[in-house]
């Protein structure tokens, strides 16, 4: 389940940022988008209370690794699931 983290285009991103992206995608893995949003908004937190931030081109960046392997349902799920954080934002 992690081999996108080991694609050399993320070769910038930092280690802690990829496994903690890893430990939240096992935990959404196989669950509905409303089971997603309490999974999402701990990592969040988590990630905020350990002072680390993305910037959108890093997230850009891993979205598109993380899609690039995946069937297109499962490019969808995650397409969802960007647009729920988006609709948290606001």
């Amino acid at each position: 389940m992690d081999d996108w983290m080991k694609d050399p285009n993320l070769s910038g991103i930092p280690a802690e940022k990829l496994q903690m992206l890893q430990s939240m995608a096992s935990m959404g893995n196989g669950k509905g988008p409303n089971e997603l949003l309490p999974i999402l908004m701990a990592a969040a937190n988590t990630s905020r209370e350990k002072g680390m931030q993305f910037s959108d081109a890093e997230m850009d960046l891993i979205i598109q690794v993380m899609k690039s392997s995946r069937s297109p349902e499962e490019a969808a799920k995650i397409d969802r699931m960007l647009q729920m954080l988006k609709l948290m934002k606001r």
